[in-house]
């Protein structure tokens, strides 16, 4: 069950968690004040879909704490996983502005506390804010590049394709590891077969065969690259 009251200690702590986003970095204080004045922090369980398509954009949301996927069908009713979403990161921004109908689901992959703005602050805020426009741009700019590197490796061979997700996650959720590299979510391997196009147990396969080379280290919880050129040279 969503839990209404922000699971982590009040508004205060939710303004301090939305101020630390990309999306607020430099914007004017009077603005920031104003546009997080209505946000509410909701925490829910793994699992849990948030968004489906089609619903109406009337939120958009901030990823307080917490993994989620943005998730769709194709023709044959297959699940397809668009993209995997962390801490610091926003989505249901483009059904809010477009005032049209969201065009894909989004589900929790974890425990994941979640701030919910009223879409009309959000449209208010980019377009009093020039600043706040540039970062949606950079924002939408950063996922097409994303969509367009994974579509070019749609032919290329299962370890190229693998090596590219962690590559793929490792620049939109990497945490730089206490003794160096970077350390991305350890993603059951059916996200990851979904987000490569592989089956998943390739994926299994492939992830063995690169911790066997000393390319990634895996725990229950992250995987770390301790090399993060090392692994992009396995790109074909």
């Amino acid at each position: 069950m969503d839990d209404r009251q922000n699971p982590r200690g009040g508004s205060k702590q939710i303004e301090a968690q939305l101020r630390e986003t990309p999306f607020f970095e430099g914007l004017p204080e009077e603005a920031i004040a104003n546009a997080l004045s209505h946000v509410v922090a909701r925490a829910h369980p793994p699992n849990q879909v948030i968004l489906l398509e089609n619903d109406w954009g009337s939120s958009v949301y901030f990823i307080l704490e917490g993994w989620a996927k943005i998730r769709t069908y194709n023709l044959d009713g297959k699940e397809i996983t668009l993209n995997i979403l962390g801490t610091g990161e926003v989505f249901g921004e483009m059904a809010a502005l477009d005032e049209v109908p969201r065009s894909t689901d989004v589900i929790t992959l974890a425990p994941t506390t979640i701030g919910n703005m009223p879409a009309q602050d959000f449209v208010t805020l980019v377009q009093s804010e020039p600043l706040a426009g540039i970062r949606l741009a950079q924002l939408m700019g950063r996922r097409l590049r994303q969509v367009n590197r994974r579509l070019r490796l749609r032919e290329s061979d299962s370890t190229s394709r693998v090596a590219d997700i962690l590559l793929f996650l490792a620049e939109g959720q990497g945490k730089q590891g206490d003794g160096g590299g970077m350390r991305i979510p350890n993603l059951p391997h059916r996200e990851l077969s979904s987000l490569s196009g592989l089956a998943r147990e390739t994926v299994t396969r492939v992830l063995s065969k690169l911790e066997k080379k000393g390319l990634i280290e895996r725990d229950r919880d992250t995987v770390l690259i301790p090399d993060l050129f090392n692994l992009e040279r396995m790109l074909n």
